[in-house]
C-alpha cells in the first residue's frame, strides 16, 4: 500500500520540510549514494531509483527480492548523507521513496535489518562517534525526563490505540499457539492472554498474592491477576493509560483488587511477593539498568518472583549503538535503549540479588504480533485521520509497525521472558 504523504509538513513535523542543501550536503549525499549503492548492490532486494536521465527513466539495484522504489533520489540521498538511518526514515515520511506495489514494506527492511551490522563498510564504522549524533540531553530518561518520554507516545490517544490493537489492549508481543508464522487476526486476543499468563505462572501470581506491576499498559494484566485473587498495585506514568485502565478495572468490578496510580519505579516502596513488568525495560535507558533493578530486588519480599518481559538486542549491537540517537527516538521512543540478555545478567548479578533463570524466547512471536497491528491501523485510516492525526503520522506509524517487524523476523532484535528469583537464605 502507498500512502499519500502530507502537504504541508511544517506545523506539525518542523524541519521535515528541510531537505539538506549546502556543498557538505552535496559531498555526504555522493558518499551516501556510494554506500547505499554498494550495500544494495549485494542484497537480496529490488530498489528502483527514478531517474529521469537515466534509460527508461529509473536505475535499478539490487539481486532481486522486495522492491523499494525511490522516487526523488536526490533528497533521499541528501537526508541520509546528512542524517544517517534517521534521514532514510525521514526520507519515507516525506514520501521520497515508498514500498513497492506488493506493499510489503516488512519484508524490504527486514532484508536491510538481517545486514544491518555489515551494511556499513567495517573499515568506516570506527567513525560512527564522530558521524552518529548523540541523543538529546533532555531525552535521558532520568527522573525529571521520564514522564514526558512517555507521554509522547502513551499519552497520542487512547482511542487511536484501540483502533489496532485487539480487545485486550496488550502492546507487547502475544504468544500464539505453535507455530507464529501460521497465526491468524483472531487468534491475537488468545494470545494475548496467553502471553500474560505465562508471565503470572513464572511468578507464583495466585490467590492472595502481593503483585507490583511495573508499566500498567491499559490494565489487562492487572485485571488476569485479580480474576486470580491477587491484590494488585500497578504502576505508570501516562496519564491517558491511567485513566482507561481505571475505566477497564471498574468495567470488570474489581477496582478493590487493583490500584493504577501515577509513579515512578525509583519512588517504589513496600513489599511485594510477585513483581511483572511487560516491556517497560526498554523505556529505562541503560544509565538506569541499575537503579531499575536494585528497586526490584528492593520491593521483592522473601521469596518472591520476578518476570519481565523484554525486547533485546545482541550485546555488541547494544554496546556500539547505546550513544546513538536513532529515528526511534526522535519520532517513537524518546530515551529507549534495548537491553542485552548479557547485559541484564551482568548486571543483575553486580547490583543485586536477583537472579535471572534461562530466557523463554519469543521474538519470532513479534512478527504476526506487529503484522496484524499494522494491517489494523491501515484499514482504520479514515478513523486515524478524524481523530486528528495527518498522513504524515500515518507513514511515520506504519514505518515504525513494519520497521519493528523487520527487526524481529530477521532477529536483529528479539523478545524474552526473564524470570528471577533470590536465594534468601
Amino acid at each position: 500500500m502507498t500512502l499519500t504523504p502530507a502537504r504541508d509538513t511544517r506545523s506539525r513535523w518542523p524541519g521535515l520540510d528541510v531537505v539538506p542543501s549546502g556543498p557538505r550536503a552535496r559531498v555526504s549525499a555522493r558518499i551516501a549514494r556510494r554506500l547505499f549503492t554498494a550495500a544494495v548492490s549485494r542484497l537480496d532486494v529490488t530498489v528502483h531509483l527514478d531517474h529521469p536521465a537515466h534509460a527508461g527513466g529509473r536505475e535499478t539495484l539490487g539481486k532481486g527480492g522486495p522492491v523499494a522504489v525511490v522516487h526523488r533520489p536526490e533528497e533521499f540521498f541528501a537526508r541520509i548523507g546528512r542524517h544517517q538511518l534517521i534521514g532514510f526514515g525521514e526520507a519515507y515520511l516525506t514520501g521520497a521513496w515508498d514500498e513497492g506495489p506488493d506493499g510489503d514494506l516488512g519484508a524490504f527492511l527486514g532484508v536491510l535489518a538481517a545486514e544491518m551490522a555489515d551494511l556499513v563498510p567495517r573499515s568506516l564504522q570506527r567513525f560512527r562517534t564522530v558521524v552518529a549524533q548523540r541523543p538529546p540531553g533532555w531525552m535521558k530518561s532520568s527522573k525529571k525526563n521520564s514522564k514526558n518520554n512517555i507521554s509522547h507516545h502513551y499519552d497520542l490517544s487512547n482511542d487511536l490505540f484501540e483502533l489496532f490493537l485487539d480487545p485486550s489492549l496488550s502492546y507487547s508481543a502475544a504468544l500464539f499457539d505453535g507455530d507464529p508464522a501460521l497465526a491468524r487476526p483472531e487468534d491475537l486476543e488468545e494470545a494475548q492472554y496467553r502471553k500474560i499468563d505465562r508471565m503470572l505462572d513464572e511468578a507464583g501470581v495466585g490467590e492472595g498474592t502481593r503483585l507490583l506491576e511495573i508499566g500498567s499498559g491499559w490494565g489487562a494484566l492487572a485485571i488476569r491477576a485479580a480474576r486470580r485473587g491477587a491484590v494488585v498495585r500497578t504502576i505508570t506514568l501516562s496519564e491517558e493509560q491511567k485513566a482507561l485502565a481505571d475505566q477497564r478495572i471498574a468495567a470488570a468490578g474489581l477496582s478493590e483488587s487493583i490500584s493504577v496510580e501515577i509513579c515512578d519505579y525509583r519512588d517504589l516502596a513496600g513489599s511485594y511477593d510477585a513483581i511483572v513488568s511487560v516491556e517497560m525495560i526498554e523505556a529505562v535507558g541503560w544509565q538506569y539498568w541499575r537503579s531499575y533493578f536494585e528497586t526490584l530486588d528492593r520491593v521483592l519480599a522473601p521469596g518472591g518472583r520476578v518476570c519481565i518481559q523484554a525486547i533485546t538486542m545482541p550485546h555488541d549491537r547494544m554496546l556500539a549503538t547505546r550513544n546513538t540517537y536513532t529515528w526511534i527516538h526522535k519520532y517513537i521512543f524518546p530515551g529507549g535503549m534495548l537491553p542485552s540478555l548479557e547485559a541484564v545478567d551482568e548486571t543483575t548479578r553486580s547490583h543485586t540479588r536477583l537472579r535471572m533463570h534461562e530466557p523463554f524466547s519469543m521474538g519470532l512471536h513479534y512478527v504476526p504480533t506487529l503484522r496484524f497491528w499494522d494491517r489494523s491501523f491501515l484499514d482504520a485510516r479514515e478513523q486515524v485521520l478524524a481523530l486528528g492525526f495527518d498522513e504524515t503520522f500515518m507513514r511515520m506509524w506504519h514505518f515504525y509497525l513494519e520497521y519493528s517487524r523487520a527487526g524481529f523476523a530477521s532477529g536483529y532484535i528479539g523478545d524474552h521472558q526473564l524470570t528471577f528469583t533470590r536465594d534468601d537464605a
